[in-house]
C-alpha cells in the first residue's frame, strides 16, 4: 500500500511538474520607446517606414496609425495589430478598407524591423509594445499626438470590448499571451458595467412633462 500511495504521488508530482512546464510565461508589456534599456536596433539593420498608400496619395491628408506587436527573443516583430489611428479626413464611407490598407502598410514596415539584446541581457524574452506610424506629416510632433497611447496595458485592456480590433487580437491569442494586470482588468470591467448601467438608467428615466 505505501509502495503505491509513493508510486501515485511520484505519477502526480510529474504530471503537474509537466502542465507547468507546458504554461507559457506571460509576455512583458512596454509602452512604446520603453524597450530602450534591454533592445537595440540590430547591427547594420534600419527601421524601414511606410510610404503613403498609392490608394489614397491624392489626399495626402494627415495619417497616423500604432500598432501594437511582438518583438520576439530572437529580434523579429509579429502580431501586429491596430491599437489607435486618426486622420485628418477619414471617409465617410468603406471606413475599414481605409483603416486596412494603412495599417497593412504600417505593419509590412513593421515586419522587417531587426533588434538585438543589449550585451547586458544575457536571456532576451519577447515583450509587446507599440510603434506610431505617420503619414503625410504636417507638424509631425502633434500627429503623433493623436495617435499616442500614454498606458499601453490599458488601452489593451479597453481594446478587449472593441467589436472589431478586440474581436481579432482575441482570436490570435494575443490577450491570453500578455501580462495583464489582473486588477487592472477588473477596474476597467467593473467601471464598463457602471456606465452601461447609467446609460440605461438615463434611456429609461422618464422625460420631465412640458
Amino acid at each position: 500500500m505505501a509502495l503505491a500511495r509513493t508510486l501515485v504521488c511520484s505519477g502526480l508530482f510529474r504530471a503537474c511538474f509537466w502542465a507547468s512546464a507546458q504554461v507559457p510565461e506571460k509576455i512583458a508589456i512596454a509602452n512604446e520607446g520603453g524597450i530602450r534599456d534591454r533592445w537595440m536596433i540590430s547591427p547594420g539593420a534600419n527601421l524601414p517606414v511606410p510610404a503613403y498608400p498609392k490608394a489614397y496619395e491624392a489626399s495626402g491628408q494627415e495619417v497616423c496609425v500604432a500598432i501594437g506587436y511582438v518583438l520576439n527573443a530572437d529580434g523579429t516583430t509579429s502580431d501586429f495589430s491596430l491599437l489607435k489611428s486618426w486622420s485628418a479626413d477619414e471617409p465617410k464611407l468603406h471606413k475599414d478598407e481605409y483603416w486596412s490598407t494603412f495599417a497593412a502598410d504600417a505593419s509590412a514596415a513593421l515586419a522587417r524591423w531587426k533588434f538585438a539584446p543589449r550585451p547586458d541581457v544575457p536571456e532576451p524574452k519577447p515583450v509587446y509594445t507599440v510603434a506610431t506610424f505617420l503619414f503625410g506629416a504636417v507638424n509631425a510632433t502633434e500627429l503623433r499626438r493623436k495617435c499616442a497611447i500614454p498606458s499601453l496595458s490599458t488601452r489593451l485592456v479597453e481594446l478587449r470590448y472593441d467589436a472589431k480590433a478586440g474581436r481579432k487580437m482575441a482570436f490570435a491569442g494575443i490577450f491570453d499571451r500578455l501580462d495583464l494586470d489582473p486588477g487592472m482588468v477588473t477596474r476597467v470591467d467593473q467601471q464598463r458595467r457602471s456606465d452601461a448601467i447609467a446609460e440605461r438608467q438615463a434611456i429609461q428615466r422618464p422625460r420631465p412633462k412640458p
